[in-house]
């Protein structure tokens, strides 16, 4: 999909989403068991992409309640 994104011509944006929260939303790494996330965190930074981190990144993972 980054692939995608990133291809042809015209402004692009091609963000890679790093699940580091655990405590928020499950967590994936480069050793993890859920997911593997070595081959897209190397090409990220291969190809200068956007690399968002959860937990330093976001303050909020899901809406708080009453909150649209």
């Amino acid at each position: 999909m980054l692939e995608y994104t990133a291809r042809g011509s015209g402004a692009r944006l091609a963000v890679l989403v790093h699940h580091t929260d655990a405590d928020r939303e499950y967590s994936y790494d480069r050793d993890s068991n859920v997911g593997r996330l070595d081959k897209a965190l190397d090409e990220a930074r291969e190809n200068k992409r956007l690399v968002i981190d959860m937990k330093s990144d976001w303050k909020a993972i899901f809406p708080s309640s009453g909150n649209p």
